[in-house]
């Protein structure tokens, strides 16, 4: 076990224990990225309510074949929801148009309603479609699945860094708040918490930055020349074209049933 616990090797796995038990997740981690693009391209253009509830039925489809847990898949989804519930709520009061009811003094047109709701299932499909395409992904084959489908590769080691090491800060902050709480210090509304706050940020700047500058050296000293490499290659088999070819006429049916419907 590392000496940080065992979430930081949690963070680098994250779903690779999902690996070998869906078709979801055994389809290649570059077409599944790939995939997921194309579906939020193309969900953001629709304006029929039946494309976007076929494009939300696609989205609970692939939540349920990734085999992902409902309770936490949905918490993450409603995390979602919460950023824009505000945007939703004001757009019938702000959108111009036919007066549907009046909340008090304010009137909300159906076009508003009609505009939030789309946007409300604009947003679910695309986060259910990429929690199940790419947040089964782990970390490290996703860094990589994205140098393969060559995303510039300072991009790649700044998001494989960030996710190795975001636990490691997590680890330490936890180290200097229970310091803290062994000198017997309270938070409150007071100078004395905001000044020792700050401290404590500073503190984690510090060791931070300190604990970058000997990885640094020891990846020098193992030969680090900028490139990440993968033992084994990604391999396009006959199930990742026959999942490609279904993505396709999936999203195409999509775009035809938004021109017909629309």
């Amino acid at each position: 076990m590392s000496q940080y616990g065992p979430n930081v090797s949690n963070v680098m796995r994250a779903r690779g224990a999902l690996d070998t038990q869906t078709w979801v997740n055994r389809t290649d981690p570059r077409a599944r990225v790939i995939a997921a693009v194309l579906f939020a391209c193309c969900v953001i253009t629709l304006d029929s309510f039946y494309a976007l509830g076929f494009a939300l039925a696609i989205g609970l489809f692939l939540l349920v074949s990734a085999g992902l847990p409902a309770a936490s898949t949905m918490k993450k989804v409603l995390t979602m929801d919460s950023f824009i519930i505000f945007m939703l709520f004001m757009l019938p009061f702000t959108t111009p148009g036919e007066v549907w009811f009046h909340v008090g003094s304010w009137e909300a047109t159906k076009e508003g309603v009609l505009k939030a709701v789309e946007i409300a299932l604009i947003a679910n499909a695309v986060v259910m479609a990429m929690l199940a395409l790419v947040g089964t992904i782990d970390a490290i084959t996703l860094g990589h699945a994205l140098n393969r489908l060559r995303v510039p590769e300072n991009l790649v080691h700044l998001m494989l860094f960030s996710v190795r090491y975001i636990d490691v800060l997590k680890v330490e902050y936890f180290r200097l708040r229970n310091a803290m709480r062994a000198r017997c210090f309270k938070p409150g509304n007071n100078l004395h918490t905001y000044r020792s706050i700050g401290y404590l940020l500073g503190m984690m700047l510090v060791r931070s930055l300190e604990r970058s500058e000997r990885i640094l050296a020891a990846m020098k000293c193992r030969g680090f020349n900028g490139k990440f490499y993968l033992i084994s290659n990604f391999h396009f088999q006959k199930r990742d074209r026959i999942f490609s070819l279904i993505w396709l006429c999936l999203l195409l049916l999509l775009l035809a049933s938004d021109y017909f419907y629309g």
